[in-house]
């Protein structure tokens, strides 16, 4: 199996750069229902994941939840190093189900870097268990 036969192109993602205001991830957090999204450089290139409790955790460090405050402060200053990271194009089929025991989605970047698209543990389970159709007509 391919990494590629599982992937959810960029195109098909919700994503953030980082020089993103937090109030800018809020929204687009909360629009789209999540509860972590990629983070971007402008150049395409991921440079980490942004969850709901790392803005929670800012808000009551900061101590000052208004509006004004979030959109001073720019989205790279909360990434955690090390926090969902992501695998290669290239990655096995054992790897990535490794690193989906993890994460909900595994972020797939190429040889340089550059975001290409997720792969959704949901979407790793469904290929391992729903047989494919040439299997269930033998």
């Amino acid at each position: 199996m391919n990494v590629i036969s599982l992937l959810t192109p960029k195109a098909s993602v919700a994503w953030l750069y980082e020089d993103f205001t937090l109030r800018q991830g809020l929204e687009k957090l909360r629009h789209h229902g999540y509860t972590a999204i990629p983070v971007l450089a402008r150049d395409g290139r991921y440079v980490g994941t942004v969850s709901e409790g790392d803005f929670l955790w800012n808000l009551l460090d900061q101590g000052d939840n208004s509006l004004r405050t979030q959109e001073k402060q720019y989205l790279k200053t909360i990434l955690r190093p090390e926090f969902n990271p992501a695998v290669r194009i290239d990655v096995t089929m054992e790897e990535l189900i490794e690193q989906s025991l993890h994460q909900s989605f595994i972020p797939v970047v190429d040889d340089r870097g550059a975001f290409v698209g997720i792969v959704t543990r949901q979407t790793i389970i469904r290929r391992l268990t729903v047989p494919r159709a040439a299997e269930v007509s033998e």
